[in-house]
């Protein structure tokens, strides 16, 4: 079988680094990054760009039971009482936050993630909207999403969320196949995600994704395949392929996951390689990153036109904006810092009940951030460079400060991932497959530190 890449060049490409969600990468922060650089951020927009629209993200850690593979950070309680408390500390962070950025801002975007953002229940959500609603104004023809599990949600609730102005759903499935369900400890059957997908149709949401991920213990390249045809069959607007990373020593709960279960190195090569047939088969848009679209989703539509953006949650329609972040662990963006909220839910409040901020690290971005920040996401989001607009961005010369990034893009060029020439670099379609590794190429912090054991690996 021909495989859109060969399963060769996966292989060879096959090392850890990162997702380019940021540039520089979270694992840079640092804890001299305080409370006060990220007061005098927000004070600087309050002046220089109060009329450019804001993106929110909202943390709701919650879950009630523990999914083996997660590696996000969520607190474990079938206890709903303790997220009533969380949304009053979470009204406090806000009226700290505006009472340096101002109040009204426009919101293009919000999204809530966690965790399981639908552990609260339907008056939460509510008092949480009309929270945030007093404090900012979204626009129309935004983008309003929420995290789903498919276990905590009915068509009613689906209606509640349509109702507070959601307009896209993302459904965290993973896998259809029952003995790997029961493997990763997260048992949903095919049918009630079938069922929820076609009441959000009904509905009216805009956009549904379905989050997936190849890897988990008991996968075969077969039990996967048949994972894909039903996907296809459900056919959601979007789809997020992940790779499992198996990494127990960083993330608790992985612990509980048999590593003699898990496919291999070779079978998690087919199962991706498979995974683009498939859905390429089928008609999706391979978006790129791990990101799928039918041809006439925003998304793949703004892949066509040039507009495609990136940020913390992945790859967006929206254009790049400040993003306010909120909740335990949230990660933001201010002009031209990055910051990060207390990780753990008593750190989190010790801090606001001090009538401070939570942040706790971040990062103020030098000039070469900034302008490896452009090339990154310029290569990450239209796949390609000029460097005549580099240059007069940035004012400089790019073929000679990049003197030996373009010594590793001439390798990069005969592997047939991107083509190079006097103007600039375009990724090819087989290129786009790979776009983490060519993006690497100009990440000064990989250059430096070569220890990159604390990256997930790209495929």
């Amino acid at each position: 079988m021909s495989h859109a890449i060969s399963e060769e060049l996966l292989r060879r490409f096959d090392v850890p680094g990162p997702r380019y969600t940021s540039y520089p990468t979270a694992d840079r922060f640092v804890e001299a990054f305080t409370e006060s650089d990220y007061i005098q951020a927000l004070e600087q927009r309050r002046v220089g760009s109060m009329a450019l629209p804001l993106s929110l993200y909202v943390h709701i850690p919650f879950c009630e039971s523990v999914c083996y593979y997660c590696a996000c950070n969520k607190v474990i309680t079938r206890h709903h009482s303790r997220a009533a408390e969380y949304l009053r500390y979470l009204a406090r962070e806000v009226e700290l936050q505006v009472a340096h950025i101002g109040n009204g801002h426009n919101v293009s975007q919000l999204h809530l993630g966690g965790g399981t953002p639908t552990f609260l229940s339907d008056a939460e959500l509510q008092d949480l909207m009309a929270m945030l609603w007093r404090h900012f104004t979204p626009v129309p023809g935004g983008e309003y999403s929420v995290e789903v599990d498919p276990r905590t949600v009915t068509e009613e609730r689906l209606k509640t969320l349509a109702r507070l102005g959601f307009n896209r759903l993302s459904f965290g499935v993973q896998d259809f196949d029952p003995a790997v369900q029961k493997a990763v400890h997260r048992v949903q059957p095919a049918e009630q995600v079938f069922a929820l997908v076609d009441a959000a149709r009904r509905i009216g949401f805009e956009s549904v994704n379905v989050d997936l991920i190849y890897g988990l213990p008991l996968q075969t390249p077969e039990s996967f395949a048949r994972t894909l045809a039903q996907v296809n069959e459900l056919r959601p607007d979007r789809i997020a392929l992940y790779a499992y990373a198996h990494l127990p020593s960083r993330f608790k709960p992985q612990r509980r996951i048999s590593a003699v279960e898990l496919p291999s190195a070779n079978e998690k090569l087919s199962m991706l390689a498979s995974s683009l047939d498939a859905l390429m088969g089928a008609g999706y848009v391979y978006v790129g990153m791990d990101h799928f679209a039918l041809p006439n989703d925003a998304l793949a539509v703004a892949k066509r036109q040039g507009r495609l953006h990136r940020n913390f949650q992945g790859y967006s329609t929206q254009p790049d904006c400040d993003l306010i972040a909120l909740g335990v662990s949230a990660i933001g963006r201010i002009g031209a810092t990055y910051s990060q909220n207390a990780k753990t839910l008593d750190e989190y409040r010790d801090l606001l009940d001090q009538g401070r901020l939570p942040i706790v690290r971040g990062l103020a971005l030098t000039r070469d951030d900034l302008l490896r920040r452009t090339v990154i996401m310029a290569l990450m989001c239209q796949g390609e460079v000029q460097f005549e607009s580099i240059e007069l961005g940035h004012l400089i010369d790019f073929k000679s400060t990049f003197a030996r990034e373009m010594e590793a893009l001439e390798d990069l060029a005969s592997e047939g991932l991107i083509r190079l020439n006097d103007t600039g670099v375009q990724v090819t379609e087989t290129g786009w497959f790979l776009v983490r590794a060519i993006a690497m190429v100009f990440d000064r912090n990989l250059q430096v530190d070569r220890d990159r054991a604390r990256f997930s690996r790209i495929i």
